[in-house]
């Protein structure tokens, strides 16, 4: 299947290395491009491409504002949106994440990891730069005086029933950042037993990608060990 992508940024040097990389791969084709998050949202609406590409600081719109109004919460046929930024700030993390992007990348990774994340956006899973990580869901651990407001806070509220000691087992490797082969190997299951645990954790913290799921195991306390 061939992943259909809108790249949008308002430097034509980036959106051109961007098309470049990814025109590249075999299983991707760049559908549109845009210059200004209002262009962005009108083409990504008219066109529905599989993955949107954005950039944060834009004219007109912001790439935020712009994920909000194609994968927030009241949009009734989300898209599913990557966000790549040269700033490396929390509050720019925070924001994309509980505006619905399924992905947070900075400008300076490699080619192959800005592929990988497009993947994992096209096929509903999530990816975040390495270097920002750990940092970000170590701010959603469980603090009593300050806990701060993050993407999984709806998801904790809205738990449907509780889960197994098996799922819980599952969501703590999430959080540390365990593929499903790797959690397959750790917990001695096949991969096709893993991919049905993830779907019904979903289900039950109303979680819509991986990045909710781990940062809800960081606010409840359920990521000790490595």
């Amino acid at each position: 299947m061939t992943i259909r992508l809108l790249i949008a940024d308002d430097q034509e040097m980036v959106r051109s290395a961007f098309r470049m990389i990814l025109a590249s791969q075999p299983d991707m084709e760049v559908v549109a491009e845009a210059a200004d998050g209002v262009t962005a949202v009108e083409e990504a609406r008219r066109l529905r491409p599989d993955v949107c590409l954005l950039d944060i600081r834009m004219p007109e719109l912001d790439g935020l504002e712009a994920t909000r109004l194609l994968t927030g919460g009241d949009v009734p046929d989300p898209l599913n949106v990557l966000i790549a930024t040269t700033f490396d700030l929390d509050e720019y993390v925070y924001r994309a994440l509980r505006n619905g992007a399924c992905g947070f990348l900075l400008k300076d990774g490699s080619p192959a990891l800005l592929a990988e994340a497009v993947r994992a956006a096209a096929a509903g899973t999530s990816l975040i730069s390495p270097s920002i990580t750990v940092r970000l869901l170590r701010h959603m651990a469980p603090d009593a005086d300050a806990r701060p407001v993050t993407a999984a806070a709806p998801a904790a509220q809205r738990l449907v029933e509780p889960l197994t000691q098996r799922e819980l087992d599952v969501v703590g490797r999430v959080a540390r950042g365990r593929t499903n082969e790797e959690l397959a190997a750790e917990l001695h299951v096949s991969l096709s037993t893993i991919k049905t645990h993830l779907a019904s954790i979903q289900r039950k913290l109303t979680a819509r990608n991986r990045v909710e799921i781990a940062a809800w195991a960081w606010e409840n306390g359920l990521c000790a060990g490595g």
